[in-house]
Parts: C-alpha cells; structure tokens; sequence
C-alpha cells in the first residue's frame, strides 16, 4: 500500500495543475451554513478532511465514488456534504478559510487523509470512515450502514435517562463505545455525557475514569516522544519510554504499544540486536496480542536491516582504508 502511495504522489505532480475539485459540485465549504441546512432538511453531515492536491488516497475516493452520479443520488437525501481541505498549494484557499480548516481538523483530531465523519446536525460525529474501494454504491452502503450508528446512540442515550447509577453510566459507555470515535473526538464532543458517567458512577466501579486517565497519560507521552523526536534525540526518547513501562498502570495493548516503541527506537539508532531483543519482550508479554502478526513481520524487517547493514560495514572499512 506504501509502494501504491508513493506512486500516487508521483503521478499527482504531472496533473495537479489540472486537478481542481475543492469545493466541487454539491460540497460546502462553510461548516456553519451545512449545519443550517443539515437542520433545515433534516439530515445529517458527511465531512470530508481531505488533501485535494496531495493524498493519493484523497484523490482516489474522489475519483472512484465522490464525483460520481450514483454517489450523489445514493446521498442527496440524508447528508449535507461538506469538504473541509488541506491543500499544499496555499493559493487554493484564502488565508482565513485555511486557518478556519486546520481549527476543525484539531477540533475534530483529524491525523491522516482522508478522514470521513459523519455527524448529526449540530456537527456531533456518531461514526467515521476513509477510503473503502468497490465504487459509489458500495460507498453508499456502506454509509448507510454506519447511519445506524446514530440511532443506536439516541436510543442508548435516551434509554439512559431513564436509568440511575452504575446501570446508567455502564449505557452511556457501550453508547460511546459502539460509535468507534477517536478518545479526542469523545472528549471534544461529548465532554457532557463524559459527566454523566462520573456522576453516575463515583467510585468508578465501571473503569470509565481511570481508562480516561489513562489516555491522557498516553497522550502526554506520545506528544513527549514526538518532541524528543524532532530532537532526534533518541537516549532521551528510550529515557521517557523506560520512564513510563516503570510507571505502568496501562492496559495490555497501551503497554504493548510502549514496549514496540522502544523497539523501533532502537532500531533506528541501528542498535538491531537490542531492538530484536525489545521486540521479543513486547511479544512475550502478550503472545495472543491481535498486535502480534505485526510484531512478526516488524522482526522480520529487523532482521533484514541488521543484515543489510552487516554486508555495508565491510565495504565502509575498506572505502576508509582507501582514503
């Protein structure tokens, strides 16, 4: 899929000049006035964070479903269709309608292209998608499918206010679970209903609030990490890393995570005999991880690398001995 990526970028170069369709027939552009009419009509939004002029897989949807009449008359009657875009040309946009989309991307915690929401009327995500392939009609199945999210969510929510203590708070939960939404999503949106299960549930018999803890901390570590980085400053990034597998209180699969990012840390110090090691660790701690067939094909190319850079030392030493 990288390979497929790569190539799409490339192709992309020789036809951007050409490829205009932000903001295209029936999309708006305005968050505010597709709430307006989402209300209006009674239907839902369909927001497309896209980067028209760059993301091969961006494009791709485009071409294989959003331009196409069978899209459009599968949607017309239940979504108001927004693009939200992030082109790298910046002559695309005005300066205000950019700084306006990178405000909703972060509000929205939109990290890769395309990112398809879907939202009630008051802009309040119940389901998200990308790229699916198998045409527009197969698209559009497929967001009708996910439209059920929304209900099931009503239904949840109005069956909790009927309900009182750990009954009600273990509702709202599997309410916000069923939706699949990034933790950022949740706590940008449904900061309210977050209260309700605090509320409802004060000695935290559920785990709701020692799991939303948790998060935070694994936010803060990843935004550190990020930051040692853009540093390259690797020791400190084992530093925080071993910091925080000391500190523990992660579930399986946070800490799983954890211990492979030392792993690749490693790896890209070229240290690949204490990276392999890592990786072994990571998978001894949780051999039946759904992580773990990735965890073998990471091995894998370790091992490859080490390989690779074993037949290179040779022919370095003997470049060196000729200076």
């Amino acid at each position: 899929m990288k390979t497929f990526i790569k190539l799409c970028v490339a192709m992309l170069a020789l036809h951007t000049s050409g490829h205009v369709f932000a903001g295209g027939e029936g999309w708006l552009t305005d968050i505010d006035a597709a709430k307006k009419s989402a209300s209006e009509s009674k239907k839902d939004l369909l927001i497309d964070f896209t980067g028209s002029d760059w993301c091969g897989w961006c494009i791709k949807l485009n071409d294989e479903v959003f331009k196409h009449d069978a899209f459009k008359a599968g949607v017309k009657d239940s979504f108001v269709l927004v693009e939200i875009d992030f082109p790298r040309d910046k002559g695309k946009l005005p300066e205000d309608a950019r700084k306006r989309n990178t405000e909703l991307g972060e509000k929205y915690a939109v990290e890769s292209y395309p990112t398809i929401l879907l939202c009630d009327a008051e802009g309040k995500p119940y389901a998200s998608t990308g790229y699916e392939e198998g045409g527009p009609e197969k698209y559009v199945s497929h967001l009708n499918e996910l439209r059920k999210n929304k209900t099931q969510r009503d239904e949840a929510f109005a069956k909790a206010a009927k309900a009182s203590g750990v009954e009600k708070a273990k509702v709202l939960i599997a309410a916000l679970d069923a939706m699949k939404l990034d933790e950022k999503v949740v706590a940008n949106f449904y900061g309210d209903i977050a209260e309700q299960i605090r509320a409802a549930d004060p000695k935290d018999e559920t785990g709701f609030a020692k799991k939303a803890e948790t998060g935070k901390r694994l936010e803060e570590f990843q935004k550190s990490l990020q930051e040692f980085g853009a540093k390259r400053d690797h020791e400190g990034a084992l530093a925080l890393v071993e910091k925080t597998l000391k500190e523990g209180g992660f579930d399986e699969e946070a800490t799983l995570q954890i211990m492979m990012t030392r792993a690749a840390i490693l790896a890209t110090s070229a240290k690949f005999d204490e990276a392999l090691k890592a990786v072994d660790q990571a998978k001894a701690f949780a051999p039946k991880s759904p992580m773990a067939p990735m965890i073998d094909q990471f091995r894998k190319r370790l091992e490859q690398g080490k390989e690779e850079a074993a037949k290179k030392a040779p022919e370095a030493g003997e470049q060196k001995k000729a200076e």
